[in-house]
Order: C-alpha cells, then structure tokens, then sequence
C-alpha cells in the first residue's frame, strides 16, 4: 500500500475517532488511542497488555471496522466535510460583501459550522 493511501486511511480512522469515540468499548477506545493517535506499534500495544500482536492486530481492525460501521449508519462525518465545503464556499461569496456586512456574517457562517 503507498504511503499516501496509509496516510489518508490514518487521518480518516483519527476523525472517525473523533466523532465516534464514546460509542466505543473501553478497550477499543484504549487500542486505538495507542496506536493510531499516539503512534504506538501493535508489538508494544501487545506488550502493555501481555497479549500476542496478534490479538492487539485483530483488535484493532475490528474496532476500525466498528468506526467505518457507525460511520456508514449514523454520517456525522460525512455531514461535518458537507458543512465545510459549504461554508468554504459561502466565506469566498462573503469576501465579496462590505466590511459590515462581512463581520456579523462571517460570525453566523462560524456558528453553522461549530454546530454538532
């Protein structure tokens, strides 16, 4: 797998994390904290444990898989990129506006995206 392609699916799983987190069990949540958000490796995740890295590969999988799952039934993320791209684009169609008008706008654009 190139690096970029290991990269993206690391940056997707940490946001997946972020959204869904507290869905997660208390082991789930532990495991993928070490190893996706603090860089540990399945060996040393295993070690910590006394488990094989085995165990600790499968675990992980699993609990990504239950991310992707939420993901696919609940789509928070996907709605939260929506939201971004649109108050992308309605921030260049404010640059465009007067100075007043640019402020208490900008404001309320802020306050969409903040929404969760």
């Amino acid at each position: 797998m190139p690096e970029d392609n290991v990269l993206e699916k690391t940056n997707r799983i940490n946001l997946l994390f972020d959204f869904y987190e507290p869905l997660l069990t208390e082991k789930q949540r532990t495991t993928l904290q070490l190893y996706v958000h603090d860089d540990y490796s399945l060996g040393e995740i295993a070690e910590h444990f006394e488990v094989s890295r085995q165990a600790i590969y499968e675990h992980v999988k699993r609990a990504e898989q239950t991310l992707y799952d939420y993901e696919a039934k609940l789509g928070l993320l996907r709605k939260h990129e929506e939201r971004l791209k649109l108050a992308e684009e309605a921030q260049s169609y404010l640059n465009r506006l007067e100075p007043e008008a640019r402020g208490r706008i900008g404001e309320l654009l802020q306050a969409i995206v903040n929404m969760d």
